[in-house]
């Protein structure tokens, strides 16, 4: 498969059973609009389950508490982040494209995500630094992101000139995510960057492809 129609990445929902899921998931988009307008802390749960058009008494039918939502939220967002990447890094739809184009269209795509789920990981990520649970999932998924790009790099070793191709793969994102976490979750103003997200973007591919030894222009 080749052509720009196989590299336009989309943030991918996992199937969902339509009518014995139909409570449960109007109380999951409620509480992830809610979150990642409010934060965590801030959104009660009356408050939820009056935007999914629900009660408290369906909600807890479905959790313990407040916190066993957050653990649910995070188990279905993992679940998509997985298809996502599943979807964006399937090896068919970069056949021709090389190392520069790969990383420069998963680095936009990643500042995409970041943007429009920017919210939930944040509270997500909070949860991570004291929550053993919520860390393994953020591990889980990170290997997983990072092996399935680094698959996609090493097939083009060639044009890596890192000399350590699988360290860089590797590291290199790790760089990447490191600096959307500080960057667009924890202090856009702070890091002294007034940057659009698209600039952003441009140099964070940048950065990435000069420590993989990629010449960043033809």
């Amino acid at each position: 498969m080749t052509g720009e129609s196989h590299q336009v990445l989309r943030w991918v929902r996992a199937p969902q059973q339509v009518r014995s899921q139909e409570t449960l998931t109007r109380i999951l988009d409620a509480a992830e609009d809610l979150v990642a307008e409010k934060g965590f802390d801030d959104t009660p749960i009356s408050e939820i389950v009056r935007r999914a058009g629900s009660s408290v008494g369906a909600f807890y039918t479905r959790f313990e508490d407040k916190d066993a939502l957050l653990h649910a939220l995070y188990d279905r967002y993992l679940e998509n982040a997985l298809a996502t990447t599943d979807d964006a890094l399937d090896p068919a739809r970069w056949e021709s494209a090389s190392v520069r184009k790969l990383v420069h269209t998963v680095v936009r795509f990643l500042v995409q995500i970041y943007r429009e789920q920017g919210g939930m990981i944040r509270v997500f990520v909070a949860r991570n630094q004291r929550d053993q649970t919520f860390q393994a999932r953020r591990e889980q998924l990170s290997h997983y992101v990072s092996e399935r790009l680094a698959a996609l790099l090493l097939a083009r070793r060639g044009e890596i000139s890192h000399p350590d191709p699988e360290l860089a793969a590797a590291f290199g994102l790790t760089l990447v995510f490191s600096a959307l976490d500080g960057v667009m979750l924890f202090g856009e103003m702070r890091s002294g960057l007034n940057l659009s997200d698209d600039a952003f973007a441009g140099e964070l591919a940048r950065a990435y492809l000069a420590y993989l030894g990629v010449p960043t222009t033809s």
